[in-house]
């Protein structure tokens, strides 16, 4: 590790009218370090980076590069200091070669044409540096995620940068790819070269960081080694002791709320039988493929079963009906948010009374004042944050998207909740305040069926688990019986159709 600064951030402020998205914000990386970014979504990571990479400018402070007071209009003045920034949204031309995109922007000419030789000369020496064997003719957009990344790392090199910000580099990764990244990630820290890393898994920032600053609404909290207990990272990220991550409350158990009997759909699911009572969550575990998502759409309405039966208390549920489906209670946060749960031109509001708009009309005519009361009720009481609630719902961060879908099923009054990877892609500060979301509603008597491929989600907020292999059901375990080793042996068993109850 060196001492040499490569950039100091000194109480830098910034402001979007009335929101305050950084306050007097301390920030220094070092030559041949890796610092990591932490913090919930909306603590004001974005802003921080976007500062560093010249697309916004602080209102006060002062940016520091080699010692140097220096002002980062834009991304040019960044490139010039050496600072390279890889967003999560690839900024790479898919129909160009790779050799095009590495020199894209300063394509070298000779005589006034392209130097195509110097251009793969200089391609293949940043490829180099990356370790990335690849055709330097090759369509960028023929490339995977994590060749393209490398590609978009290797063009930041090919202008000498000596920092590197990497804005959640493995969201869209495998675990193999995300390795080699890191591997890449050691090599360049080894070379001297300084990295900002934001990542939402702490077990990924424990692997390759050397440093953690973490940030708060908008304010510096505290800068820890990297090795910091994770309990500690996230007391100091969401500002109050987490005891455990999943702060599973079980309420007095009501009368059965939702009961699927016999439920088959040709090559998705066979003979599913399932009961969820009131203020009950009961979880869905399996491989993928196991069926989970598929059982949890039929029983929402969404798509059609060819068998069996649903009920809400003893009302029966029609098949392939979401809107019969909203009536008797039902509500369903879906496994992809952005293109099966939100309609991402529409406003915060609308999108929670998209489930209600129908019933509080006054005949042909929406009720659009009271759906506006309404939506700003649901979103004070889920603490979503936002400008307001007409504000795009695309404009929030992932953990308050989610929320919007809840806050949905909140304002229909829904009492059977099928939540499918309901933490998929939140922040371990948000995915807490969901998980009390969760407590919050079964306290109520809302039934929770609980599909996710977080086997620590499952243990940790069911009160029953229900493990799926193939379409069928291989078992149900109580809280006792639940481990990683029981639900795995079950989740790899071959299973005749059977019924739970």
């Amino acid at each position: 590790m060196s001492d040499t600064e490569l950039l100091a951030l000194a109480g830098v402020s910034k402001r979007f009218g009335g929101v305050l998205a950084l306050d007097r914000v301390d920030l220094t990386v070092r030559a041949g370090t890796v610092h990591a970014l932490l913090g919930e979504n909306g603590a004001g990571k974005s802003t921080l980076i976007k500062m560093i990479a010249g697309v916004h400018e602080p209102d006060s402070g002062s940016i520091t590069v080699d010692g140097r007071q220096v002002r980062i209009r834009d991304t040019a003045t960044a490139e010039t200091l050496g600072i390279a920034t890889i967003h999560q949204e690839l900024n790479l031309v898919p129909t160009m070669s790779v050799a095009e995109n590495i020199t894209l922007g300063r394509t070298p000419r000779r005589f006034g044409l392209v130097n195509r030789k110097e251009m793969r000369r200089i391609a293949q020496q940043a490829l180099d540096r990356v370790g990335l064997q690849v055709d330097l003719d090759a369509q960028v957009g023929t490339l995977g995620i994590a060749g393209q990344q490398l590609i978009e790392i290797a063009k930041a090199l090919s202008v000498d940068a000596r920092l590197l910000v990497l804005d959640e580099p493995t969201a869209a990764l495998t675990s193999t790819e995300t390795t080699q990244l890191f591997e890449i990630m050691r090599r360049l820290r080894d070379s001297g070269v300084g990295m900002v890393f934001i990542s939402h898994h702490l077990e990924e920032i424990t692997e390759i960081a050397d440093t953690v600053t973490v940030l708060r609404d908008g304010t510096f909290i505290d800068q820890v080694p990297a090795g910091t207990p994770e309990d500690r990272l996230v007391q100091l990220m969401v500002g109050r002791s987490v005891d455990a991550l999943f702060p599973r409350r079980t309420p007095p158990l009501g009368e059965q709320k939702l009961q699927v009997t016999e439920l088959s759909a040709a090559g998705r699911f066979d003979h599913v039988s399932l009961s969820v009572r009131a203020g009950e969550v009961v979880g869905l575990a399996g491989l993928v493929g196991a069926g989970r998502t598929e059982l949890l759409r039929a029983i929402a309405g969404a798509d059609p079963y060819h068998s069996g039966q649903v009920h809400v208390g003893e009302d029966a549920v029609p098949a392939g009906d979401i809107r019969a489906a909203v009536a008797n209670g039902i509500g369903h946060v879906p496994e992809d948010r952005k293109t099966q749960g939100l309609v991402s031109l529409l406003s915060v509001e609308d999108n929670i009374g998209l489930a209600t708009l129908r019933r509080s009309a006054h005949g042909p005519l929406a009720d659009l004042r009271g759906q506006h009361r309404a939506a700003q009720q649901i979103s004070e009481k889920l603490q979503i944050k936002m400008t307001n609630v007409r504000q795009p719902v695309a404009a929030l961060s992932g953990g308050n998207q989610q929320k919007v879908v809840f806050g949905r099923w909140l304002l229909a009054e829904s009492h059977v909740l099928l939540l499918d990877e309901p933490t998929r892609g939140v922040d371990v500060g948000s995915k807490v305040e969901l998980y009390e979301l969760i407590n919050s509603l079964t306290a109520a008597g809302t039934a929770v069926l609980l599909a996710s491929s977080e086997l620590p989600e499952v243990l940790g907020m069911s009160d029953r688990v229900i493990v799926m292999s193939r379409g069928r059901i291989a078992g149900e375990l109580s809280p006792d019986e639940a481990t990683p080793d029981t639900v795995m042996s079950l989740a790899v068993k071959e299973v005749e159709p059977t019924s739970v109850h």
